[in-house]
């Protein structure tokens, strides 16, 4: 079965040569900085007033996809400049948190598959390891924040999101030979699958427990609207990370639990193909977050890639659909601005960052674009 149309195909290769003839230019802008977002159409930069930020990894990591891709010595300068940069994050140890994965399996996983590089063999070494340290081995889950509005105290925090740091972990065990790595992903995997997925394959982001006993005493909001709502960026990140899960240990369970909650993302979106913020937030008002479809999306072209024949169409056309409608409405090919894709929000409550561009909206975007044109490899 062809995955792609041969309309799907043009579209894809016309929107590399958009990215490589934006990003080409942005690279240069934007090199000694690690972006969160874009002010007045430029990106901030983060690196010397919160340098430990969970989203440093992005920009880096997108100069490596477009390196891999086009193999344009620029996106290389970038993308080792920002890996550098992070080198102070490891300074600041006590505001390290479970992020580790999300920074430098991005900025320094692609360096060391690609050039071998030592240096970035240890950073994600040192990543893989704090965050093994996290482990709760009585609760077999790995924690999450250091502090946070939530709760006092956050010993028995775990959130969706940790999913997408577990490739560190994986990539840990193969490196090292240790098993130690992979046990901790999978038992954080398997505790997550039994207290984050709902039984209609929606997602809670905060599971609340005893860290002396590993109980479950409750669930957050988090960034959703509240207490039993669905957060879209969450429920993405459940269909990236299960389905990573899966790619790396082969667990079948992992593969089913993605495409449950890629079926009830898809359930939710289908009508638009523009994700709300929130998926049981009210109408008013509109908060929409773009990331959480491209995240999405990112994780629907692996699944497609893995299910039998007869299935493969439903995932690989959600993804386009969230590909094309998205990138219609909300990019922005402009080469005076930063951004690519507008209309991403962090978190429902208060008013910060909503509707705007956030730097992992981009970074998604042009993976999905990444694979989609065939390139190797994946670097989670």
């Amino acid at each position: 079965m062809e995955l792609l149309t041969k309309h799907e195909t043009e579209w894809i290769n016309k929107i590399w040569e958009k990215l490589d003839a934006k990003l080409s230019v942005v690279t240069l802008r934007s090199r000694d900085k690690l972006p969160f977002c874009t002010k007045t159409h430029m990106h901030d930069d983060t690196k010397d007033d919160g340098i430990n930020c969970w989203t440093n990894g992005f920009w880096p990591g997108l100069n490596w996809l477009m390196y891999s891709g086009t193999k344009n010595e620029e996106y290389l300068k970038t993308a080792e400049t920002g890996e550098k940069l992070l080198d102070a994050a490891f300074d600041n140890y006590d505001q390290i948190s479970h992020d580790t994965g999300f920074i430098w399996r991005l900025a320094s996983g692609p360096n060391y598959a690609l050039t071998g590089n030592e240096k970035s063999r240890i950073r994600q070494s040192m990543a893989a390891s704090h965050l093994m340290a996290r482990f709760n081995p009585v609760g077999e889950f790995i924690r999450a924040w250091n502090k946070h509005s939530i709760a006092d105290d956050c010993s028995g925090l775990t959130i969706i999101d940790t999913m997408l740091n577990l490739p560190v972990l994986y990539w840990a065990s193969r490196e090292y030979n240790d098993p130690r790595f992979r046990f901790v992903a999978m038992k954080h995997a398997d505790n997550t699958m039994l207290n984050h997925i709902r039984p209609d394959g929606s997602v809670r982001h905060v599971v609340i427990r005893n860290s002396e006993t590993g109980e479950v005493t409750g669930e957050a909001g988090g960034q959703g609207y509240a207490i039993g709502s669905c957060w879209s960026r969450g429920q993405a990140w459940a269909i990236y990370g299960f389905v990573l899960s899966y790619i790396h240990t082969g667990k079948e369970e992992y593969l089913d639990t993605a495409k449950r909650a890629a079926h009830y993302f898809i359930s939710a979106v289908c009508n638009t193909w523009i994700p709300m913020l929130d998926f049981r937030s009210p109408k008013e008002p509109a908060i929409y977050d773009t990331s959480a479809g491209m995240i999405a999306a990112c994780g629907l072209i692996e699944i497609a890639r893995l299910v039998p024949e007869y299935e493969k169409g439903l995932y690989m056309r959600a993804a386009i659909k969230l590909l094309m409608t998205i990138e219609e409405k909300y990019a922005d090919w402009s080469k005076e601005t930063d951004f690519i894709i507008d209309m991403a929000s962090g978190s429902y409550k208060g008013t910060a960052h909503h509707n705007e561009n956030i730097i992992y909206t981009d970074y998604y975007f042009a993976e999905a674009i990444y694979k989609l044109k065939g390139f190797e490899p994946l670097f989670w």
